[in-house]
């Protein structure tokens, strides 16, 4: 039977995570992981709800030293969490001392340093193909579909995503980076870029998930150099408008949504480091980057080779060993690079015009004076066939409507601008800045946009 170590190559008396500044090291970590799993029940499902970046990992390394594979839906509602009940009847919530589980069966987290045994001597081994996560993406029929992450085929993804970022900063390795993350664990992309890439990468991680401008800088303040910013376009923008002073950071990573070039130089300047787009979905995991900079095209981790076949983008290799549909589309330049396009359910038409909602987003939120925005295209009615009538979300306190339309005139075609601008004081994102189609929609029938 393969394995792959819980803890990969990485020496054990290295640091592996810090907590206001204090270091853990894969020594405790493994000790803290293997008491946990003492503790779990014999079988079952683990809802991981820490919101300790630490204690999250600790959770993971648990649940597969058990056997057990880890839930990451794509929000906790009580909606989702039912459909998880309903799906996985030996389900458990592991949640942090005086937390609630949502209803389900609970395993508390020890508090620090409470009974820990004696760290192993090795790293301990995990059987490769455990599904150590399922992933779930919202189905079209509200059931979260599942997508299942082998341990082996995680920790291989680790590897190469730490091998792009030490190359992007002249590194051979990131031994020695502390990550401060803004987006939680729980979500895919901060499962990868801050949990795994500890785990398989040898960096280190900082146990908190700051989200305010001031958080964030604290964290950064509090960790030793080098280190590296983990984060979103949404929150990189509230960042470096919040005029605050930043500390260097060697790397600033960011994705879920294309970052406009213009963001992605202001942030350069201000962290004085490069930084790095990093594009994938929850089929294939990470499968590409960019600095965004130097260009529009992304270039695959090393081992994925991309193909069209006229119906559409698939990457296969390395960590992907089946060949898989990406649902964006994309301009295929070579085997390992291309260049991004937009979402396959994000083109709009009208009157033969083609673009996409993340361009049209692209040029509201390049406004100087806009906060924050979106475009919103409701479904076709019996009476419209056929009719885009787009309307635009703007979080813009200091600019009337009309600025904001003029502006919009001179980016974008006629064709696209909306019909109505509905001023809002914030959008309803979620923690890691993603907007979705639900809660958009959801905002457009409050406004008496959409039909219920």
């Amino acid at each position: 039977m393969k394995t792959e170590a819980l803890l990969g190559q990485r020496d054990p008396d290295a640091v592996i995570a810090r907590r206001d500044g204090v270091a853990i090291t894969g020594c405790r970590y493994l000790a803290d992981a293997s008491a946990l799993a003492e503790r779990l029940p014999h079988g079952g499902a683990m809802l991981n709800l820490s919101a300790d970046r630490y204690r999250f990992a600790v959770g993971l390394g648990a649940a597969l030293l058990r056997g057990h594979t880890s839930l990451l839906p794509p929000n906790h509602t009580a909606h989702t969490v039912e459909r998880l009940r309903a799906r996985f009847t030996q389900i458990y919530a592991l949640v942090e001392p005086a937390d609630a589980g949502d209803g389900l069966p609970t395993v508390v987290h020890a508090e620090d340093g409470a009974n820990t045994p004696a760290a192993p001597t090795t790293s301990l081994s995990i059987a490769a193909d455990l599904v150590a996560a399922l992933v779930f993406t919202s189905g079209s029929t509200g059931d979260p579909m599942p997508h299942a992450k082998p341990w082996g085929l995680l920790a291989k993804s680790a590897r190469a995503e730490a091998a792009r970022l030490a190359s992007a900063i002249g590194r051979d390795t990131l031994d020695g980076i502390t990550l401060v993350a803004t987006v939680p664990p729980q979500h895919m992309y901060g499962f990868e870029s801050s949990v795994l890439i500890a785990l398989h990468g040898s960096a280190a991680f900082d146990a908190g998930r700051p989200f305010y401008p001031a958080d964030v800088v604290a964290a950064l303040a509090r960790t030793p150099s080098p280190r590296m910013l983990v984060t979103t376009p949404f929150h990189l923008k509230a960042l470096l408008e919040a005029d605050v002073a930043l500390p260097r950071v060697e790397l600033v990573l960011c994705a879920t949504a294309p970052l406009a070039p213009q963001l992605a130089a202001r942030a350069e300047a201000a962290f004085d480091a490069p930084l790095l787009e990093i594009y994938g979905c929850t089929e294939a995991g990470q499968v590409a980057t960019r600095r965004t900079t130097a260009g529009a095209e992304w270039q695959t981790f090393d081992g994925l080779v991309l193909s069209d076949d006229g119906d559409g983008a698939q990457v296969q290799g390395g960590h992907v060993p089946e060949p898989t549909p990406l649902a964006d589309v994309l301009e295929v330049l070579g085997s390992d690079t291309f260049r991004l396009l937009g979402r396959s359910n994000d083109l709009v038409n009208i009157a033969g015009k083609r673009s996409s909602l993340g361009h049209l987003n692209f040029h509201l939120n390049a406004i100087e004076g806009v906060v924050d925005g979106a475009f919103w295209m409701p479904a076709e009615t019996t009476d419209s066939p056929g009719i885009a009538r787009l309307a635009a979300f703007v979080v813009a306190p200091g600019l009337a409507r009309e600025s904001i339309l003029a502006a919009l005139r001179t980016r974008v075609d006629a064709a696209f601008l909306p019909r109505r601008i509905v001023k809002v004081d914030a959008l309803p994102r979620e923690a890691t800045g993603k907007l979705t189609a639900t809660r958009l929609a959801e905002l457009a029938r409050a406004h008496g946009l959409a039909r219920r």
